[in-house]
């Protein structure tokens, strides 16, 4: 029987696996073994160390739930990852599948006139029979640009 213990300052997960946070690194430790180590802000070496943990039976969703407060929906959506494509299926980068735009050639535009003239992204996509968002998306990409009066304001926090 191993007994639990774990060096100071640590947050248990089970009576056999705890982790630490220090200095900008995040360590799990198994008994009082450090089995894993990954910065704070990396979010898939986490989602992919705990699928891992789960799926061996280190430990269980419910106590990832409780120590980490991440949802029960999240933890089962990359133990699915893991149990279907390991590791690597929190690393490697997906293909995008995008659309071609609605918005080409004269439809373009005739985009840009309308917001030159002042129109709200509604009325325009109104006009040019597309959804708002394909006009918000042509804004974000720089395909489109707003006139300054029609920029939103940020409002100071």
């Amino acid at each position: 029987m191993q007994l639990p213990i774990f060096p100071a300052g640590v947050t248990e997960i089970n009576s056999r696996v705890a982790v630490e946070a220090r200095d900008g690194q995040v360590s799990y430790v198994y008994g009082h073994l450090p089995v894993f180590q990954h910065e704070e802000s990396d979010v898939r070496s986490f989602r992919m160390f705990t699928s891992q943990m789960i799926v061996t039976g280190s430990v269980k969703p419910r106590e990832i739930v409780e120590t980490f407060g991440v949802s029960i929906v999240t933890v089962k959506r990359y133990t699915k990852v893991y149990r279907q494509q390991g590791a690597k299926g929190f690393y490697e980068t997906k293909r995008r599948h995008s659309s071609a735009s609605k918005l080409k050639g004269e439809t373009l535009e005739r985009a840009q006139q309308l917001l030159d003239q002042g129109r709200s992204v509604p009325e325009v996509a109104e006009e040019i029979e597309v959804l708002g968002n394909t006009i918000h998306k042509a804004v974000r990409a720089g395909r489109l640009r707003r006139p300054a009066s029609q920029k939103k304001a940020n409002p100071p926090q």
